[in-house]
C-alpha cells in the first residue's frame, strides 16, 4: 500500500515540473523524492511520470492518478489538522507568504509576538511580490495587497492602504506645490517603468477614478529608487502611504494632493477556499488582524 508521504511527493513532481522544484517544495532531499516517486511506481505498475534532464511530465496513466489522488491526500490532511485542532496549542509549520517590502516592516513583528506566544511553531516565510499559486506553493497563508482575482482562495481583509503623492521640501520650495492633479504636466515626476501604464497616475475626482499623464527627466524600475530621487529633490513621486511613512516621520519628505487621492488599495489575508483553517492559522489571523490596524495607513 502506498504511504502518504510518496503520495505527497508524486502530487509535487507534478504540480512543479520536476524532482528538483518538487523536494524543494516539500523541504526533502531529492534522493528522497525521486525513491518516493519509484516506490509509488512499482507499487501501482506502471510509469505515472516521464523524466527528462529539464522536465518531468506526468504520463497519461500519471495525469489520471494525479486527479483522483489529490482530493484524496487533500482529505487525509484536513483529517489530520482536524485532529491536531484537539490540542490546546498550536504546534507544527506554519507556511506563510508575503510581499518582499511589506513583510519586514509589518509583518515580522507579528510572527515574532506569535511565535513568543507558542514555542512549539515554527515559520516558513516566502518573500514574493507576484501572485503566488497556493494550491501549488503549499502556503498555508499568503497576504496580499490589490484586488483579489483568484475565486479560488478565501480570507480575511485586513485594511486598505493608501496611495499619495509626495516631494521633498526643497522641490516645492523651487517649484511650488500643485493643488490639482491637472497641475502635474507643469511637473516634474519620477515614474516607475515597471507599471502596467508607466507615467499614468490615478486619481479620484469628482467621486470618479480619473488617470491623469506625468513625465519628468527620471524613470526607474525601482521603488527605492523613486524614494531616494524624490528625497533629493528631482521630482514628485506616486507611493503607497506605508512605504513612505519613514521619510514623512523624518521630515524628508511631505504628501500633496490628498482630497484626490485614488481609491485604497485592500489587502487580504487569504487561504485556500473550503480548507478549515487550522487552529495555528486562526490563532495566527487573530493576531495579525490585532496588529496590523492597516486602515491608517
Amino acid at each position: 500500500m502506498s504511504r502518504i508521504e510518496d503520495l505527497e511527493a508524486f502530487l509535487a513532481i507534478v504540480e512543479q515540473g520536476s524532482l528538483t522544484a518538487a523536494a524543494k517544495r516539500l523541504g526533502r532531499p531529492l534522493q528522497t523524492v525521486s525513491r518516493s516517486l519509484a516506490m509509488l511506481e512499482a507499487d501501482v505498475g506502471v510509469e505515472l511520470v516521464h523524466r527528462t534532464t529539464r522536465r518531468s511530465m506526468p504520463s497519461e496513466a500519471g495525469e489520471s492518478f494525479y486527479l483522483r489522488v489529490k482530493p484524496a491526500v487533500e482529505q487525509i490532511h484536513e483529517a489530520r489538522e482536524e485532529v491536531a485542532q484537539r490540542r490546546s496549542e498550536p504546534s507544527g509549520v506554519l507556511r506563510l507568504g508575503a510581499p518582499s517590502l511589506f513583510a519586514p516592516r509589518f509583518l515580522m513583528p507579528v510572527i515574532a509576538e506569535y511565535m513568543a506566544k507558542y514555542p512549539e511553531v515554527e515559520v516558513d516565510l516566502d518573500l514574493s511580490d507576484a501572485f503566488v499559486d497556493l494550491a501549488a506553493s503549499g502556503l498555508d497563508l499568503v497576504v496580499r495587497i490589490g484586488d483579489l482575482q483568484d475565486s479560488g482562495l478565501t480570507g480575511k481583509r485586513l485594511g486598505a492602504l493608501r496611495r499619495v503623492v509626495f516631494g521633498s521640501t526643497a522641490y516645492f520650495a523651487r517649484f511650488g506645490r500643485p493643488v490639482h492633479p491637472q497641475e502635474l504636466s507643469a511637473h516634474r515626476c519620477v515614474t516607475r517603468t515597471g507599471d502596467e501604464r508607466p507615467g499614468v497616475w490615478m486619481f479620484t475626482i469628482d467621486g470618479r477614478a480619473r488617470a491623469f499623464k506625468v513625465s519628468g527627466a527620471v524613470r526607474t524600475n525601482s521603488m527605492n529608487a523613486i524614494y531616494a530621487a524624490v528625497e533629493q529633490g528631482l521630482g514628485l513621486g506616486f507611493s503607497p502611504l506605508w512605504q513612505i511613512k519613514d521619510l514623512i516621520d523624518a521630515g524628508k519628505v511631505e504628501t500633496v494632493l490628498e482630497d484626490f487621492e485614488p481609491a485604497p488599495v485592500p489587502i487580504h489575508a487569504l487561504w485556500l477556499e473550503g480548507r478549515t483553517p487550522s487552529a495555528k492559522i486562526r490563532r495566527f489571523l487573530d493576531l495579525l488582524g490585532e496588529r496590523l490596524k492597516l486602515d491608517r495607513l
